[in-house]
């Protein structure tokens, strides 16, 4: 079903640009599907604008990456409602490893005259490396990152010194794949290994268990983190959201307690990744 959208869209929101990314038509309408991306857009807008405020309580230029920005709604419906108003020389960079999607938001981008966004054809690995964006970096985000590229956008920004990591993961299957693999060798020592014995158990545990082991990792990299729904479990069954902060020096009650988990979940090899 296709209805009228006017009253659904943000007053100042470019109309040009979201017939771009197809959440209008060209006609000016919105699907049912459109409507349910873009309400979660603007309802991790709502999360994301006090990060970028706060940051520009102390120094106007925010520096925000977007990693594993696919067609980078997030980055275009950011720039739209709230820098492209400023003066300021804030940037948004959207990296992806698919070249079509970089290609095609760098001529929106231009198109719609967003002078600061750039799009990188990298991996979030490479990125973390690449000469081409700043030694520090205020936001990064990551939405829907399948399995590791969570994991790697956390790296990127801890090397970053990141402010703020605003993380939605996706998929996570290794952490699962490796408690079926140990369980024998923790069966006998950690009867808590009956919550991954089934197939479908492990798998749900493997999710909870690896989220709850970045936030761990974030703490013991003193940064302060809070995790939420996105939005109603109706619209998205990838609904977690972690908010982290940066605030002060390494915590050694969650570097001890993260090694504990590791340990007790037969995850050790997984030791240099989250520490």
């Amino acid at each position: 079903m296709t209805t009228n959208s006017s009253h659904e869209i943000r007053p100042g929101q470019s109309i040009e640009l979201l017939k771009e990314l197809h959440i209008l038509t060209r006609g000016g309408k919105m699907n049912q599907d459109s409507r349910r991306k873009l309400k979660q857009v603007y309802h991790l807008y709502q999360f994301i604008e006090p990060l970028i405020q706060a940051v520009q309580r102390d120094h106007p230029n925010v520096t925000m990456v977007d990693h594993g920005a696919g067609k980078s709604y997030l980055g275009f419906i950011l720039y739209d409602l709230y820098f492209k108003s400023q003066t300021t020389d804030s940037r948004i960079y959207g990296i992806d490893t698919r070249d079509e999607l970089v290609s095609k938001s760098q001529e929106l981008a231009t198109r719609l005259g967003f002078v600061g966004m750039s799009f990188l054809n990298l991996s979030v690995a490479q990125s973390i490396t690449f000469d081409a964006l700043p030694k520090k970096v205020d936001i990064v985000t990551a939405l829907h990152a399948c399995n590791t590229a969570t994991d790697d956008a956390i790296a990127f920004a801890l090397n970053k010194q990141a402010t703020y990591i605003v993380l939605v993961p996706c998929c996570q299957a290794e952490v699962a794949a490796l408690l079926k693999k140990n369980r024998a060798a923790t069966v006998k020592e950690n009867p808590f290994s009956e919550l991954w014995q089934h197939p479908i158990h492990a798998r749900e545990f493997g999710s909870q268990l690896t989220n709850v082991l970045r936030c761990l990792q974030l703490e013991a990299h003193g940064y302060q983190v809070r995790v939420t729904e996105l939005v109603g479990w109706e619209h998205s069954m990838k609904n977690e959201l972690i908010i982290a902060t940066y605030k002060d020096g390494p915590r050694k009650h969650a570097q001890q307690r993260l090694a504990q988990l590791l340990q007790s979940t037969g995850l050790e090899s997984l030791q240099d990744r989250f520490c």
